[in-house]
């Protein structure tokens, strides 16, 4: 049995609350109920209609999002209703019967590649995960379906993912040209069909991803605190666009050494170790006015 969590989020209106759960509830699709009737095809739904104060309720893909009557304020009801809710999804009751079919969604990817000869970067037109995710083998990958089944490729070696994009490392043994149409359809694939990325939600993976970097962040002493906003500001964005990340691993205000952690594209790249030591290095020389300074780029 799956145990689920719910939390309660406001919304800009105030008569709608929505309870998000710590997992998926429909097959990425949205359904909209008036009245009881209307929700004969989901017995969650109908069984929050019983609620005097219930007007509408919305199931979507990882939350129920439930507008009530003025009889009530949802300050006095909501605990009541989310432990209701909670209650019924530990049951493993239905939550919606859904249609077989469903149109799919446009889905389109295209390949760039970068400054590494063994990662190209897949691009898709809608987001994919809320958090950076990389994986070395199908093992690391047992939290994300669509990484299993893309290691189930014998030519793919490494996976990197962010927002919208994902870069694939291939071994030496296979060639761009005989391969990128392929992992590119397949991609594309994958995501048109509705399948899982990620085994949680992207709303809760950004939610838990943010606590745990600002957490990280105020433990930092200032001079860190500012390499890494130097980092965020200046780095990223240039790193992110060829399909790599950099993250700020240490500072040691005896030596004046910053340590670096290189992942995607960049990540055993025959030149960005170089070139961004060296640009980092001179960037934060300048910045921290610290000719002392000195960078070391860790590849994952």
């Amino acid at each position: 049995m799956i145990h689920t969590e719910i939390t309660i989020q406001k919304t800009s209106n105030e008569a709608i609350i929505k309870f998000e759960a710590d997992r998926f509830l429909t097959e990425h699709n949205s359904y909209e109920f008036n009245n009881i009737d209307e929700a004969s095809n989901s017995p969650l739904a109908q069984q929050l209609f019983y609620l005097p104060f219930v007007k509408k309720v919305y199931i979507a893909s990882n939350f129920i999002a439930i507008e009530r009557f003025s009889i009530v304020e949802w300050k006095d009801v909501e605990k009541e209703v989310a432990d209701q809710i909670k209650k019924y999804l530990n049951s493993d009751a239905l939550v919606i019967k859904e249609e077989i079919s469903k149109p799919k969604t446009a889905v389109t990817v295209y390949a760039e590649s970068t400054p590494n000869p063994s990662v190209i970067k897949y691009v898709c037109n809608k987001n994919l995960v809320g958090k950076i995710c990389e994986f070395s083998s199908i093992d690391e990958a047992e939290n994300s379906p669509l990484a299993v089944e893309l290691f189930k490729l014998p030519f793919v070696k490494n996976i990197f993912m962010d927002k919208n994009y994902i870069s694939i490392t291939k071994y030496e043994i296979a060639e761009w040209d005989d391969i990128n149409n392929q992992l590119r359809d397949f991609i594309r694939t994958y995501i048109e069909d509705g399948k899982q990325v990620l085994s949680k939600p992207i709303t809760q993976q950004v939610k838990i991803e943010e606590e745990k970097t600002e957490a990280k962040f105020e433990a930092l002493d200032d001079i860190s605190k500012n390499i890494v906003n130097i980092l965020e500001e200046y780095v990223k964005p240039a790193v992110a666009s060829d399909g790599g990340n950099i993250e700020f691993k240490s500072y040691n205000s005896e030596t004046k050494k910053v340590e670096v952690l290189l992942q995607g594209a960049c990540s055993g790249c025959p030149s960005s170790t170089f070139t961004l030591k060296n640009g980092i290095e001179n960037m934060l020389k300048e910045m921290l006015n610290d000719q002392d300074v000195s960078v070391h780029a860790i590849n994952n």
